[in-house]
């Protein structure tokens, strides 16, 4: 069969999605069900719920004490206190007891003179019904308990089995099938990890899919995986469209490829009501029916996969069993540097979040779809409008949360330079003071002295050779923050030198060599420590960048810079020793470097700060830095500079 491309012939934007979604399905109501309460939490009932009985259902003591009828009591006084018998007058009673026959009020144990076995004294009365629950007091026989459309919680089954009510009709839960596609997929179950080759994904859209609809309220099955077929795609839809689904997700295949079926499966076998939808990432989702069963197009990318869910799908799935929409929690934070975005376009920019002088403080993450760790590495996520070109770092926007705030205030912010040590640290102290935890974003050295200047971390990596006398990062503090007290703590000592592929097929023993034009070079971004590093060296040897092919190429971490050339992308990067050996690649030694932390004064004796730094004290945390390769820890932990002008 010919494959021809799909064009985004109208895209709509989310609002317009949203109304022809719940135009052609909002009436879509899954059918009722007869649960046992205790299995109903989180349904929503479809008929009212009616008290049985009443709660309690006999008045009941709600001390311990003795139960009395009130009026055996009047007159009872110190000067002149009354003597109870029990069993004839007077009836002991502990809490939740029925009240004996023709008593009415109960006195506290405490309030009572036992004079012997037979005799108990009072020195005060009581009046009718004190300390009694009353039958009815919480709930009355025939009472609505509950009325149609309302959400069982906890405390709702409490109520329930309280009132008698051991079963409820309820909505079912809507039946998702995922069907994931790409001749490139691979499933998780099948997979031995020696055995992957370029062009091999691991199929993982479809759990994180079924995972979202549970998160609805929904079930799922999850159909096998299918090659780009047109035909196999489109039998797999329109069976499962005479089955009970309520609910049809087609995973890949939406975007406007030659090999993207699912637009013409849609239009096949029913109508397509949206293809493309003025949002990113997500843009390629689309929407149609088959017979009677909503069918989505989900792009399949991860990201794209799931803020298309999150937007149409999940909704969709919460009105079919009369569930609220979920609520969103957001708060005003502060974007660290200016926001670019495309006009056009609804933007959902993943960011990392953490509080800094009383502010929320955000710095974004990759933008790429297929990034799955730029959500799980969010705290938040900012919605910049279609009509909005980007968000100067001087302006307040609403940040959904991904983490509690609680969670956010207690995250120590490090911006800066990238070191593997940093990854470990951040498992240390979250391993060992559970309500802590640690954010850092990589920026390059110098960028982690600019986001200190404008209050948007708690310290910053940097390891900024002077090569005037070869110190570190004490001329940077100096020059670039003037006006602040800092205090350089020393994380490690670190080994950087050529990362190259397994034994070196290129031969390259120095920086030098790499003026051979046939190898190419991958370099970390301007105003990282390694590249400032790399400028030097080059200087020194009489070179310039225009002397090293793919100078311009450049990467934000060690760790990228180890996979592009364990990938091929190039010959040989600049980096550190431990990235090296993490992929199993070749180390040519440069230099040892010192790797530090700068902390502003004003949160040096701060509580977060404080952990940090006794976790980077201790054998622990030491001893994982060195089964890393490539470190020191010789001056770990100590003060390398305060501002005051003082070398330590």
């Amino acid at each position: 069969m010919n494959s021809k491309r799909n064009v985004y012939l109208d895209m709509k934007s989310i609002a317009e999605t949203k109304k022809i979604l719940f135009e052609q399905f909002g009436h879509h109501v899954t059918k009722s069900e007869r649960l046992d309460v205790v299995k109903a939490k989180g349904r929503v009932l479809v008929k009212p719920a009616i008290a049985a009985i009443s709660s309690p259902n006999f008045h009941a003591a709600a001390m311990d004490g003795i139960a009395v009828a009130a009026k055996v009591t009047f007159g009872a006084s110190e000067d002149a206190p009354i003597t109870l018998v029990p069993n004839e007058n007077a009836f002991w009673v502990n809490t939740g007891h029925a009240m004996p026959e023709g008593t009415n009020a109960v006195i506290m144990i405490e309030h009572l003179n036992i004079l012997d076995e037979k005799r108990v004294e009072i020195e005060a009365p009581v009046f009718p019904w004190q300390y009694v629950r009353k039958m009815g007091e919480d709930i009355v026989a025939t009472q609505l308990l509950f009325p149609r459309g309302h959400k069982i919680t906890a405390y709702s089954l409490g109520a329930l089995l309280a009132a008698g009510i051991f079963t409820v009709e309820v909505y079912k839960r809507p039946n998702v099938l995922i069907i994931p596609t790409g001749s490139e997929l691979k499933q998780w179950q099948e997979i031995n990890i020696d055995q992957l080759k370029p062009g091999d994904v691991v199929e993982s859209n479809s759990s994180v899919l079924g995972g979202l609809c549970e998160d609805h309220g929904a079930q799922f099955d999850c159909h096998p995986m299918l090659r780009d077929n047109l035909d196999t795609i489109q039998s797999a839809v329109e069976a499962a469209a005479k089955q009970a689904y309520d609910m049809i997700c087609i995973i890949g295949g939406s975007s406007a490829g030659s090999e993207d079926f699912a637009k013409p499966v849609i239009s096949n076998l029913g109508v397509v009501y949206v293809h493309g939808v003025t949002m990113m990432p997500g843009k390629p989702m689309m929407f149609g029916r088959v017979f009677d069963t909503p069918v989505f197009g989900i792009p399949g990318y991860p990201v794209s996969a799931i803020v298309a869910f999150e937007q149409f799908a999940g909704p969709l799935l919460l009105k079919m069993q009369k569930l609220p929409e979920k609520q969103i929690t957001t708060a005003v934070v502060s974007p660290a540097r200016k926001i670019a975005s495309k006009l056009g376009q609804e933007e959902f920019l993943r960011v990392k979040i953490g509080s800094v002088d009383g502010r929320l403080m955000s710095s974004q993450l990759p933008r790429g779809s297929g990034n799955i760790t730029t959500l799980t590495e969010a705290d938040g996520i900012i919605r910049i409008p279609q009509n909005v070109e980007g968000i100067s770092e001087k302006e307040s926007v609403q940040a959904q949360l991904l983490r509690p705030l609680t969670a956010i205030e207690n995250t120590i912010v490090i911006t800066g330079s990238h070191d593997n040590t940093l990854d470990m640290l951040a498992d240390q102290i979250k391993g060992f003071n559970g309500d802590m935890s640690v954010s850092s974003s990589h920026v390059g050295s110098m960028g982690g002295l600019m986001a200190i200047k404008k209050g948007a971390c708690h310290m910053a990596g940097a390891h900024l050779l002077d090569p005037a006398d070869g110190s570190y990062n004490i001329s940077y503090v100096k020059k670039y923050l003037p006006d602040q007290r800092v205090w350089l703590i020393n994380l490690v000592m670190r080994d950087q030198g050529l990362i190259v592929p397994k034994g070196n097929p290129k031969t390259i023993r120095s920086i030098e060599d790499l003026k051979d034009k046939t190898l190419q070079f991958i370099n970390r971004q301007p105003g990282s420590g390694t590249r400032i590093l790399f400028d030097y060296k080059l200087k020194t040897l009489g070179l310039s960048p225009d002397d090293i092919a793919g100078y311009e190429n450049d990467e934000y971490t060690h760790m990228s810079v180890a996979v592009s050339v364990l990938s091929g992308r190039a010959d040989a990067g600049l980096g550190i020793h431990a990235a090296a050996r993490a992929l199993e690649l070749d180390f040519i030694p440069v230099v040892t470097e010192e790797y530090d932390l700068v902390i502003p004064d004003r949160f040096y004796h701060t509580r977060k700060i404080q952990v940090l730094l006794e976790t980077i004290h201790t054998k622990e945390f030491q001893d994982r830095v060195m089964s890393l390769g490539g470190y020191s820890i010789e001056n770990t932990g100590k003060i390398m500079y305060r501002s005051d002008g003082c070398s330590v």
